[in-house]
């Protein structure tokens, strides 16, 4: 392939990325790319490359290649022949609800369409792809803080199949960040010495690829996802027509997103969400009462725990009861007991699973809150130094008056410290910190700066 795939159409599935155009035209390459690789019967070398054809002609995987809609991002650009390349093991980065998840699942459904133009969207390959339903496409969501070694390894065993209906397997893995050492060291020897017809796609919420293991990053093309503008992020909820949303919700909804597209949606549809961000918004109002944010701090981290699990609930029971009838537990007859008794170990493990699960969502729960606390600080900041007459967005501007009040009672140096102050309670819950202990080591820390002064 001597020439890039620019006069192609674009796969419609791409098209929902609609802020970030030289990740599309990267991956609209690829596909084309990977189409041409299949036409011709070639495999994905392990050098990251088509093997044998006119696309190896150097190693796309031997360093970090970066395709960005930031420039910030983009210390080792791409040249336009890598670009054309179809490589075997991908890295989305960027900040949280940026899109990644959306570009992997986008990208796996296009190599999975049959259709003459990749990502048509409407065929069964597409529609089982986009469902999470599709035989060929393996997705791991960590259920705990970290990713264990041992649904690493699963993942290893699935992703060494063959494909079953498609001409790819593709291996998904969300939050890649949370490999520790043991899952990254299992994970790499697969990357480097990939099965001839599997993709991996590794996706981690951050703006530092650093965040994900060094060997795992230096094998990967690293793709780095923008933060789409308030403007794209209203598109989107527009766009998606089955969340039935009103010109006034999209805006308001954008406006208090952050730029997070998930968020957003969550905010114009779900009333809880909304609930618990007002709850983490009166926090720095809070802060100067005495005992009373400690109180109300913990008052947020149970909202969070019995969200949590009232979202984890169905699950839960479904997966249970499934477990018991494949452990036959309450049956009855010759050889029941004998088959039930080594259910209390399944049953235990299971539980466990579903308390990480959990546990996790709370954090990450929790995680949007002090994102949102931070973000009134911040607010309050421009304020103190008036960037917002300069052009600067508010985070929160349904909170005006409340970021102008911070700003009167403290210095800009003071609200600088508490955005690190709210920095360093997520470093603390992200670290496995019990949640009311990280919080009241959030509070503690804000109290000193607002109510004693600015800390050495």
């Amino acid at each position: 392939m001597n020439s890039r795939a620019t006069d192609r159409p674009e796969p419609p599935l791409l098209r929902q990325m609609v802020g970030s155009p030289t990740v599309r035209e990267t991956l609209t390459n690829a596909l084309y790319a990977a189409r041409e690789i299949t036409a011709r019967g070639s495999d994905i070398g392990g050098n990251g490359v088509d093997s044998g054809s006119e696309l190896g002609g150097g190693s796309v995987s031997s360093g970090t290649t970066i395709e960005s809609g930031d420039a910030s991002h983009a210390s080792q650009p791409a040249s336009a022949h890598q670009s054309a390349h179809m490589t075997h093991a991908w890295l989305f980065t960027g900040p949280p609800g940026a899109g990644r998840s959306v570009a992997a699942k986008a990208f796996a459904a296009s190599l999975m369409c049959k259709e003459e133009t990749p990502g048509c969207g409407q065929c069964e390959a597409c529609r089982t792809a986009l469902a999470g339903t599709h035989t060929d496409i393996v997705t791991i969501v960590p259920e705990g803080v970290v990713i264990p070694v041992k649904q690493v390894r699963d993942m290893i065993e699935a992703a060494s199949r063959m494909p079953t209906t498609a001409q790819w397997r593709v291996v998904i893995v969300e939050d890649a960040d949370r490999l520790n050492d043991a899952g990254a060291n299992a994970l790499l020897k697969s990357i480097e010495e990939p099965p001839p017809r599997t993709v991996f796609i590794l996706c981690a919420p951050s703006t530092d690829p650093d965040d994900v293991h060094v060997t795992i990053r230096s094998r990967c093309r690293h793709v780095y996802i923008p933060t789409p503008s308030i403007d794209e992020v209203k598109h989107i909820l527009a766009d998606d027509t089955a969340l039935g949303l009103t010109d006034k919700q999209i805006d308001w909804a954008a406006s208090v997103s952050g730029g997070h597209v998930g968020r957003a949606k969550r905010l114009a549809s779900d009333e809880q969400a909304r609930t618990q961000r007002q709850r983490a918004l009166r926090v720095p109002e809070k802060v100067y009462q005495d005992g009373a944010a400690y109180l109300y701090t913990g008052e947020l981290v149970a909202s969070a725990k019995k969200e949590a699990e009232a979202a984890t609930a169905e699950r839960d029971e479904a997966e249970l009861a499934k477990l018991r009838e494949a452990l036959g537990v309450g049956a009855k007859g010759r050889g029941a007991a004998k088959a039930q008794r080594g259910s209390a170990g399944a049953m235990k493990e299971l539980e466990t699973k579903q308390k990480n699960r959990r546990t996790r969502m709370v954090i990450d729960l929790l995680d949007l809150s002090l994102m949102d606390i931070a973000g009134l600080y911040r607010d309050a900041l421009m304020v103190s130094v008036n960037a917002g007459g300069g052009g600067v967005p508010a985070i929160h501007p349904d909170h005006a008056n409340t970021a102008a009040e911070l700003a009167r009672r403290n210095t800009p140096e003071q609200l600088l410290q508490c955005v690190d102050a709210v920095r360093m309670g997520r470093e603390l819950l992200a670290s496995g910190v019990r949640q009311e202990g990280a919080l009241d080591a959030m509070v503690g820390r804000l109290r000193q700066i607002c109510v004693t002064g600015p800390v050495d």
